[in-house]
């Protein structure tokens, strides 16, 4: 099989966005969804959430679930931002929705204005990772929460890569694997108190039938999730 092109983020989105399902659509990020809301709380009333990365807002809409109603979504693309528009458009006539275009290194929102700042998926399209997190953790009250995850390393390791269709043609995200020593030292530097990490595997109830895969995939995790807190 033909290698695919390798984008940078903002371009393989704005071709992914029309057809980028509000939901988790692979084995895999099923497999990182079920961790991530095993540690999402579950009662978010009187909570600002803010997800930074947020695409087509799929984990806006579980807080919204959970009983958020001042949420805030950002994210590079302004194609995935419309789909997130869209997608939204049915949340309760009391939720404060406020989605807005920017970096997860350089969020557009003041200081401290999460209670819970989430961010799925996303950090690997990073190549700064203290970075990142430390504009996630601005954002974040003091005591606040931070929900993270990432494609786990070992599979850029394998190969594997991020992969879509567009037009007919095959594309992957560019991806940086960050180890989970990256992650400990750019924490301890931050005062970000690592509170629970979890690796989640796949369930092979979730393959389908004739999926092409790798066969490996099946013994090693698939994502890298972390919760972490914010001290001062």
């Amino acid at each position: 099989m033909t290698r695919p092109l390798i984008l940078e983020p903002e371009a393989a989105y704005a071709l992914w966005a029309a057809s980028y399902p509000a939901f988790a659509h692979n084995p895999v990020m099923q497999a990182e969804e079920r961790a991530m809301l095993a540690l999402l709380p579950t009662d978010l009333r009187e909570q600002a959430v803010l997800d930074a990365g947020c695409g087509s807002g799929r984990y806006l809409r579980h807080a919204a679930h959970r009983g958020a109603t001042r949420l805030t979504g950002v994210d590079l693309s302004l194609p995935m931002l419309e789909r997130a528009y869209g997608e939204l458009a049915d949340l309760r006539p009391d939720t404060e929705l406020t989605l807005l275009r920017g970096s997860v290194v350089e969020l557009p929102v003041e200081d401290a204005r999460a209670d819970l700042t989430i961010s799925g998926l996303v950090l690997g399209h990073i190549d700064d990772l203290p970075r990142a997190l430390a504009e996630l953790r601005r954002a974040t009250k003091p005591g606040g929460s931070l929900l993270c995850s990432d494609f786990h390393p070992t599979g850029h390791a394998l190969g594997w890569l991020r992969d879509f269709k567009a037009g007919g043609e095959r594309y992957a995200v560019r991806h940086t694997p960050h180890l989970y020593s990256h992650w400990h030292r750019a924490c301890a530097a931050l005062d970000l108190a690592i509170e629970e990490v979890r690796e989640p595997m796949l369930d092979p109830a979730d393959i389908p039938a004739n999926a092409r895969f790798d066969p490996i995939a099946l013994d090693v995790p698939v994502a890298l999730v972390f919760r972490l807190r914010r001290h001062g």
